[in-house]
């Protein structure tokens, strides 16, 4: 049996008419985003994040110093179908505050993107049931960190358009 599928442009509700002789059905279709990555807001360490109308993320810690490799976290179920496969994070906009967004597995770190490296394709190991997104304060100080992220995971391994997450109400923490 063969198998339909479709990629949209928006995550949303639509339907799809199937036409085969003189049958004629129309199903319903929930469109999922390309962007595989759950969050929402957090706080801690000096950092507060927020999911901005779009989807992205704002970051600030008004005056208040974010500690050298501290930052905040979102641990996740693996979505189906990514175990084993290559998969790229990336993002739009200016990282703000010298912050490295990294993916975890089991402990270990996947690999990153931050100000100047970008687009880092990964691989979630075999067995992996859960990830977790960390957004950390790098660079040789700590400071202030304030700015818009549009953060992206998605199957292969170039980046495409950024697109909303269909998870933005995930707590954060530390």
């Amino acid at each position: 049996m063969g198998a339909l599928s479709i990629t949209g442009i928006k995550p949303g509700s639509t339907s799809l008419k199937l036409t085969a002789g003189k049958i004629t059905k129309t199903v319903p279709i929930t469109v999922l985003s390309r962007n595989l990555l759950a969050y929402g807001p957090a706080s801690g360490n000096g950092l507060t994040v927020t999911v901005a109308q779009d989807g992205s993320l704002d970051f600030s810690s008004g005056t208040e110093s974010v500690p050298l490799h501290k930052g905040v976290r979102w641990e996740f179920d693996v979505p189906e179908g990514i175990v084993g496969v290559p998969l790229i994070i990336s993002y739009t906009g200016d990282v703000p505050g010298n912050l490295i967004i990294s993916l975890y597995a089991n402990a270990n770190s996947l690999g990153g993107i931050y100000q100047g490296k970008n687009n880092t394709v990964v691989t979630i190991p075999k067995g992996t049931t859960r990830v977790e997104l960390r957004i950390l304060r790098g660079g040789v100080t700590a400071g202030s960190v304030s700015g818009n992220l549009k953060i992206q995971l998605e199957l292969g391994n170039t980046a495409h358009e950024w697109m909303k997450p269909d998870v933005t109400s995930l707590e954060g923490g530390v």
